[in-house]
């Protein structure tokens, strides 16, 4: 399913509207769904360099607002729909370990927050109804998605306008890696602090 899923995403890149559907596919990964925009993003831009930030923008904004979405359904509709979305990915388990561990802790919240806008580190739709549900202040959440999601697709945008086709390996394999590992890294060594400091 997710091959297909996938497949799909990426034959949107070649429609007139994927401007649509960079937004469309942006907004729901940040809630629901399992694809990222990178997907549809870095074939758009490929295409067409001279767009990219234009494109980053778009997602950049339709990512946000998925992103209010999702802090909604983790705030006002856990039981009936957040939960059965986190459960079909199977991702529930990986949620109940991260509101185990942050219960109120807004500041490694925040830094979960920045690490997936960046990595996908976890996954940015954990991340968004995790928020809810410990009820973060919700314009703290959408300065930290802005920042977040603003910085991973300008600097997609950047990297693909600067190097063109040769770095979407890179894009597509490496950096992600990178910033993974160092995401990664950065909140083990918070929540150790945290659990430990005291």
């Amino acid at each position: 399913m997710l091959r297909r899923l996938y497949d799909w995403t990426m034959s949107l890149a070649a429609r007139k509207s994927a401007e649509v559907w960079l937004a469309v596919i942006a907004f729901v990964e940040s809630s629901v769904f399992l694809v990222p925009a990178d997907v549809l993003f870095l074939p758009m831009a490929l295409a067409k360099p001279e767009r990219s930030y234009r494109y980053a923008l778009i997602a950049t904004v339709a990512s946000v607002l998925g992103g209010i979405a999702g802090w909604a359904l983790g705030h006002y509709a856990y039981e009936a729909v957040a939960r059965p979305v986190l459960e079909f990915y199977n991702k529930f388990e990986d949620f109940e370990q991260w509101r185990n561990t942050i219960h109120d802790q807004w500041e490694i919240l925040l830094l979960l927050l920045v690490t997936s806008g960046l990595a996908h580190l976890p996954p940015i739709k954990v991340v968004t109804i995790l928020a809810g549900v410990i009820n973060m202040n919700l314009g703290v959440f959408i300065i930290s998605a802005v920042v977040a999601r603003g910085a991973r697709f300008l600097l997609l945008a950047w990297l693909l306008r600067r190097y063109g086709e040769p770095i979407r390996h890179f894009v597509e394999k490496r950096l992600g890696q990178i910033v993974g590992v160092g995401a990664a890294a950065l909140i083990s060594l918070t929540i150790a602090y945290k659990l430990f400091a005291h």
